[in-house]
């Protein structure tokens, strides 16, 4: 483990991990909704319950998607990093509510959802002490989809034409994919 200076003086541990020793809780959280975390200008959070973790390029991944509009977005594009924060059992209904329906151009969602940061281990986005396994990830690719290849059924669900496009769950915005690399996993204790 790894000890770590909090902000407000207590020591944090974390447990390093193998991804894939929790791929199955993995896979199972993030239809629930897991936490995508960016620190851009400033650190903001949001729900994400599309997700993929495997291995591309022999490399160790997790790949997330991000509507065009969203606040997450630029954030992404402009530091190429991320940290997904996971629950170890149920997720917190409040912290899935502000996180999942709020957005953090307008709102402190870290005071608003009263998250504990917890400073990340070799890139910039802090973790969650709320959803404790953490995977940390630099972007090694990223692509907008093209919708004209998405399915008819699922492009009329999940891009409606007629819904305002800074509603939180199915506006006309499309995704971006983005490929991240991770690059150091644990357990914040």
């Amino acid at each position: 483990m790894t000890a770590l200076k909090y902000q407000k003086g207590t020591t944090t541990m974390k447990e390093k991990i193998n991804v894939t020793d929790y791929a199955n809780l993995i896979t199972k959280a993030i239809p629930k909704g897991v936490l995508l975390n960016t620190n851009g200008d400033k650190f903001n959070t949001m729900i994400i319950g599309w997700g993929h973790l495997g291995t591309l390029w022999n490399r160790q991944t997790f790949h997330v998607y991000v509507r065009q509009g969203r606040y997450t977005k630029a954030q992404l594009d402009k530091t190429q990093e991320f940290t997904i924060s996971i629950p170890l059992d149920k997720p917190d209904p409040t912290i899935n509510k502000i996180c999942g329906w709020q957005s953090g151009r307008d709102i402190d969602k870290v005071k608003e959802a009263g998250l504990e940061l917890v400073d990340a281990e070799t890139i910039h986005t802090p973790g969650i002490r709320q959803y404790p396994l953490t995977i940390e990830c630099r972007v090694l690719y990223s692509q907008d989809q093209d919708l004209s290849k998405i399915p008819e059924d699922i492009r009329e669900k999940t891009y409606p034409r007629d819904v305002d496009g800074t509603y939180p769950m199915a506006n006309r915005d499309f995704h971006t994919m983005y490929v991240g690399e991770i690059v150091d996993a644990y357990i914040i204790k």
